[in-house]
């Protein structure tokens, strides 16, 4: 019994020893589990964390050997670390830049003062519609074009000026920068193209390409108006200047070019060298087919110029001019810029310069309602020419005094046969009694380089753009009582989809100023000749006609030019009723050509040479007869 109570005990003590190992084992497993999946966990973070470490190497490598591949040495401006999409501003009271650190170019160019026919802000250069680049090869092989590429900007100041530095790196010490220098209140902005250190990178012996693109977008409420009116402009060789056609396309070679301007109506953006290129290739494209349909830009215009090193370094200093076509403001920086401006050649633009721009900006300092300035312009410039008037109203009256005497002389050599003599004799009728024929086309002639001026002036003139007079809403445009929306074919390309007020005015005002001219010259107007043209006909038929063209084409032209011609003419018949019926007087003139005739008369040596010329042509004729 005592055998097996020890058996038992010893059982039992085994029992709790094995229990006691199988609790320990479990409770240290327990205790292990988690520390083995916190390794296992923590493992797989430090390979996820290697692995992404690994990608961006190995992706910045790949980067950086495509950067190599196409760029070569310049692949170093890609490294640089400088933000791709950042940009610099320089600003001034009248001009705001905004210049991208890509290409170190103008992205953005507000003129501060003015606004857009939709009354926004007005912009030259905005929504990548202009591009300046310059292209170039390296010494190994590769072909840069700085627009690409990336700038690095720093900004300072030069006294008052704003200067922005944007270089393109191939080492710390070795770029190719552009400098831009903004001055207060100015729209000229000094611009610079300089190489450093890189003699042994750009290669000489390829081109080096200045390339410089813009397309007008359009400001102006009619945009086949503003079409006409924008042109590429440029100083060339021997200071001419030219410009490219307005019409759908023209380019040009030029040789020696100072400047080149990109012009708009009343806005220009304008490229100057102090070293002037070589050659330019320039272009121009009219984007404008169908004015109900293309209303978003005018023109796109393009240059290809060479660029020269000198000493293997590129060194140009430049300017950009962006901002208004102003005569005066243009001209002050004697760069001859302001013959951007179309006011006509020889005397029609020497009569602008001197005289309607002097009057105009005179009435205009102390009036503030451009349309009485033109009314006042349009009288102060119809008095000065009344004189011309006068002299051209008395050789009508005194031709109309002789007409009884000329027409004796016709009926006393009727027939072509005696056409020489007729005219022979009727010269010598008018020199007798002191009348000149040509007294009276004379002051006519004397005033066509006045409308033409006038007809250059109005469109250019930029103080004009957006006022008001009466129903015209803007005077440098035309001036809408009705539109219409419906696109009839021809009268759309002729006429527009509108009805201007004041052309109708201006038709009206010179369909009576011409029928009362007309008069007076019909009245003293000889039967017409066998085999010459019927010129009573003719002027009747143009006294319809002017009034009709004129309507048609004043249509989409700028209601200030209208406006001008409607009272000019009002001003006119005014002047001519005043002459003839309170001024002239025929009997004291047919007295006077009584006391000429007494006179002895002096011919001069070109008098005599006709007369002689026509005593030959009467003998010629007379023998010509003769044998028949």
């Amino acid at each position: 019994m005592e055998e097996k109570k020890k058996l038992d005990i010893s059982q039992l003590i085994g029992f709790a020893l094995i229990g006691a190992v199988l609790v320990w084992y479990t409770m240290t497993q327990k205790d292990k589990e988690p520390v083995a999946e916190n390794t296992k966990t923590e493992i797989v973070q430090n390979n996820e964390s290697e692995t992404t470490t690994s990608d961006a190497v190995v992706t910045d490598s790949l980067l950086q050997a495509a950067a190599v591949q196409k760029y070569g040495t310049f692949a170093y401006a890609v490294a640089s670390g400088t933000e791709e999409s950042g940009t610099t501003t320089l600003e001034n009271d009248v001009l705001k830049l905004v210049i991208a650190n890509k290409g170190g170019q103008i992205v953005e160019a507000q003129l501060k003062n003015y606004e857009d026919y939709q009354k926004a802000p007005l912009y030259l250069i905005k929504d990548n519609n202009s591009n300046f680049n310059i292209q170039f090869g390296t010494q190994d092989n590769k072909l840069i074009n700085t627009k690409d590429l990336i700038f690095a900007p720093t900004t300072s100041k030069n006294g008052k000026n704003q200067v922005a530095s944007f270089k393109l790196k191939v080492s710390n010490s070795q770029y190719l920068e552009y400098r831009y220098e903004l001055k207060p209140n100015d729209y000229m902005l000094d611009f610079s193209v300089r190489s450093v250190g890189l003699e042994n990178v750009i290669n000489s012996n390829n081109k080096i390409n200045l390339e410089w693109d813009m397309t007008a977008n359009r400001q102006e409420k009619s945009i086949k108006y503003e079409n006409q009116m924008t042109a590429l402009h440029y100083e060339k060789e021997d200071g001419k200047y030219d410009d490219l056609s307005v019409g759908s396309e023209d380019d040009e070679m030029e040789s020696d070019v100072d400047w080149i301007a990109y012009k708009q109506h009343f806005f220009s953006t304008i490229l100057l060298t102090n070293t002037p290129f070589e050659k330019a290739e320039l272009t121009s494209k009219s984007l404008v087919k169908d004015v109900l349909v293309d209303t978003i830009a005018t023109k796109s215009f393009s240059t290809v110029a060479p660029l020269k090193l000198t000493n293997g370094a590129l060194s140009y200093n430049m300017n950009f001019y962006i901002g208004p076509n102003i005569h005066k403001n243009l001209a002050s920086y004697n760069k001859g810029i302001e013959n951007v401006m179309n006011l006509g050649w020889g005397i029609f633009g020497w009569i602008n310069r001197n005289a309607f721009i002097p009057i105009f900006h005179f009435l205009s300092s102390f009036i503030g309602n451009y349309g009485i300035v033109i009314i006042l312009m349009t009288l102060v410039v119809r008095l000065l020419m009344s004189p011309l008037v006068y002299k051209s109203y008395v050789s009508s009256a005194k031709m109309k005094v002789l007409k009884p005497e000329m027409d004796a002389i016709n009926a006393k050599f009727p027939g072509k046969e005696n056409q020489m003599k007729r005219q022979s004799e009727i010269m010598a009728l008018q020199r007798k009694s002191g009348v000149n024929m040509m007294a009276g086309c004379i002051p006519a002639l004397l005033q066509m380089p006045v409308f033409f001026a006038l007809f250059r002036f109005f469109p250019s003139e930029i103080d004009l753009r957006q006022q008001p007079f009466l129903w015209a809403d803007d005077l440098s445009s035309y001036d809408s009582v009705f539109e219409w929306s419906t696109h009839i074919p021809i009268l759309s390309s002729f006429y527009g989809n509108h009805f201007s007020l004041f052309p109708v005015l201006a038709s009206i005002a010179i369909f009576f100023y011409m029928r009362m001219n007309q008069g007076q010259q019909m009245s003293m107007q000889q039967p017409a000749q066998e085999g010459m043209p019927d010129m009573q006909k003719m002027m009747k038929m143009m006294m319809y006609f002017s009034p009709i063209m004129m309507l048609f084409f004043f249509n989409n032209y700028a209601s200030g030019l209208s406006l001008y011609y409607f009272v000019s003419n009002l001003l006119t018949l005014t002047i001519m009723y005043v002459i003839k019926t309170y001024v002239i007087d025929e009997e004291k003139i047919l007295a006077k050509i009584h006391e000429n005739r007494k006179k002895p008369k002096k011919t001069s040596k070109f008098k005599q040479r006709l007369d002689e010329a026509m005593k030959q042509a009467q003998e010629q004729q007379a023998k010509q007869k003769g044998k028949k």
